[in-house]
């Protein structure tokens, strides 16, 4: 029997822990979850005599090594700055971990520890970063093996609200962390555009848009990510002139969200006095110049007369920032304050749906040197409060993932990302059998 112990029973670990359990009897496998929440761990469980709930303290180093020595596969769902320091203790004792982040530089350094030990540390395995490399990768190959060369790629992921519950002006809810959302581009973006490198700051990020469409579900807009030029190393496309990655929303959003990037409501590097008695209205006032004849409304629209039309005013009495509402939020940075506000409004109602978008775009030359363009476009609607698509498409790559070391199908010593195809394949296979396909064609 092996022993499968998953740390951390958050929204994203429930497609996971559900997918696991299914396998678990044919497997014969021992599903262990950690979380700090007990209680949470064993709702997840939900009855199965295949699963055992624990408590978890990642700040318990001797817990830690007991926990990983006592597993034969552990996946890590905690917060990414803990992913280290169960990697290392996995290191240490021979087990193979996975997770769905980023690899960090951290993790890098037990590349020669973990092939010493012949396991593999499998990062990236969610839906962005995940089903993005996995997808992408499936067609780059395809071109590559048929004598094509990739001359431009761009990658785009947005989790959105499904169409059925989109009912605000913004066109947008929250599905994930509301900080990220609020916090999301800032620094420099960087990709490169017909041989140009491009590097735009967060002043200029939400002008610098490019419109698409998915069949079905409509129209779309992309704003840059931060860093796309990491992914030519990832992909090995070093000499390609063209690589963009972005982020979805649907048209209108980034207009409006300017505005509070313009205004300087996202900066979370400083605290506003007295910000628990402070109303939304003096809030947005802070930012305005002083006027002593002029409304909030009318001072706005003068200071930033290309961003402020009808539209977008609309987007912003919907948020009730022109209320006298109290902000009740001690201490708070203007990014704190922000999110307060946004969480009154977009929160997903009981009963609502979130909905992943997913976009690739590949141009290329055939072995004749052909031109053609690909586009491949995914969209998963959530099933409920917890089956939700951003828990499914992080948690089911994962899950798969996890299956196919723990059968043996898959060993990949060290420290990876899944852009071969004895990882992607395999993955992207069982995926469309759960309803996460991808559309392609030919343009």
């Amino acid at each position: 029997m092996k022993v499968i112990t998953i740390l951390g029973a958050g929204l994203s670990a429930t497609s996971l822990i559900n997918y696991l359990l299914q396998h678990s009897e044919e497997n014969d496998w021992h599903i262990k979850i950690g979380d700090i929440d007990e209680q949470l761990a064993k709702r997840k469980i939900n009855g199965s005599k295949r699963g055992k709930a624990f408590y978890f303290n990642v700040s318990d180093d001797n817990l830690v090594e007991k926990t990983v020595a006592e597993s034969d596969i552990v996946v890590s769902l905690l917060p990414a700055r803990f992913h280290f320091v169960v990697a290392q203790a996995c290191v240490n004792h021979g087990v193979p971990m996975l997770t769905a982040s980023y690899v960090s530089k951290e993790m890098l350094e037990l590349q020669d520890e973990a092939i010493a030990k012949g396991i593999g540390i499998y990062n990236e395995l969610g839906v962005d970063p995940g089903i993005d490399h996995m997808s992408a990768m499936k067609i780059i190959d395809q071109i590559r093996n048929t004598g094509g060369t990739l001359t431009a790629f761009f990658s785009s992921t947005g989790g959105l609200v499904a169409p059925a519950f989109d009912d605000n002006p913004w066109n947008y809810k929250f599905t994930w962390n509301p900080r990220n959302v609020v916090l999301a581009g800032q620094g420099v973006s960087k990709f490169i555009r017909n041989g140009d490198y491009k590097f735009i700051p967060y002043t200029q990020l939400f002008s610098r848009i490019i419109p698409t469409s998915v069949e079905g579900y409509g129209d779309f807009e992309i704003y840059p990510n931060r860093d796309s030029l990491a992914y030519r190393k990832t992909y090995n496309l070093d000499n390609i002139p063209t690589i963009f990655r972005g982020t979805i929303r649907r048209p209108g959003f980034a207009k409006a969200w300017n505005v509070f990037v313009q205004l300087g409501a996202t900066d979370d590097s400083y605290i506003i006095e007295n910000s628990e008695s402070m109303t939304y209205r003096q809030f947005i006032n802070t930012f305005l110049p002083f006027r002593e004849n002029e409304s909030v409304e009318e001072k706005l629209i003068n200071l930033l007369p290309h961003l402020v039309d009808e539209e977008v005013m609309q987007k912003l009495h919907f948020l009730e920032i022109f209320s006298n509402k109290t902000i009740g939020l001690p201490s708070a940075s203007p990014a704190q304050i922000l999110q307060k506000i946004l969480e009154d409004k977009w929160q997903l109602k009981e009963g609502e749906r979130d909905m992943i978008v997913m976009q690739h775009r590949f141009e290329f030359s055939d072995s004749d040197n052909k031109p053609h363009i690909k586009v491949a476009s995914l969209v998963v609607e959530g099933e409920s409060k917890e089956i939700t698509a951003m828990a499914k498409t992080v948690g089911l790559p994962l899950a798969i993932a996890v299956k196919l070391v723990a059968t043996g199908k898959v060993n990949i010593p060290g420290v990876s990302v899944p852009v071969v195809p004895e990882l992607y394949q395999p993955i992207l296979d069982e995926l469309e059998t759960l309803g996460i396909v991808f559309k392609e064609e030919d343009l």
